[in-house]
């Protein structure tokens, strides 16, 4: 089970962050750990890290980190093709997606997500049926 997701960009900034249960610390300082931790990591090292009661599965596209935080139950190759394919969903609908797209539309890059990931259970890896409602969404606001 999924228990966050957590889009940071090289300076150590977070952008989006969806938790799926609520951390038994104070959530900044877990955030701030986590992300000092996956930032000082090199490029040639795991994207898997252990961590207090959870593990870490990250990986770098560009300038942001997806970090994805689950239980020692969940396959950590499984999560690294989740956050692949919330990547390409980002790319489809933002068309070659930035930081920028996510930081002026959090509404969107939220949604996307949700239609992705419910109560930290993945749903849905197909991009179309993941995309539709938002572009009826769009359609509409037209």
């Amino acid at each position: 089970m999924l228990k966050f997701i957590l889009l940071v960009n090289k300076q150590g900034q977070t952008r989006l962050a969806q938790y799926y249960e609520h951390p038994e610390q104070d959530r900044v300082s877990i955030e701030r750990d986590i992300i000092r931790k996956c930032l000082a990591r090199e490029d040639s090292q795991c994207s898997f890290l252990e961590y207090k009661n959870f593990k870490l599965v990250y990986r770098r596209y560009a300038s942001l980190y997806f970090i994805v935080g689950v239980d020692h139950m969940e396959n950590e190759l499984a999560i690294l093709e989740l956050i692949h394919n919330i990547v390409e969903t980002y790319d489809k609908y933002f068309d070659k997606v930035c930081e920028l797209d996510i930081m002026f539309n959090l509404d969107k890059a939220y949604m996307i997500l949700e239609e992705m990931v419910m109560n930290g259970r993945i749903v849905e890896m197909n991009q179309n049926r993941i995309l539709l409602p938002i572009r009826v969404m769009d359609q509409a606001a037209q």
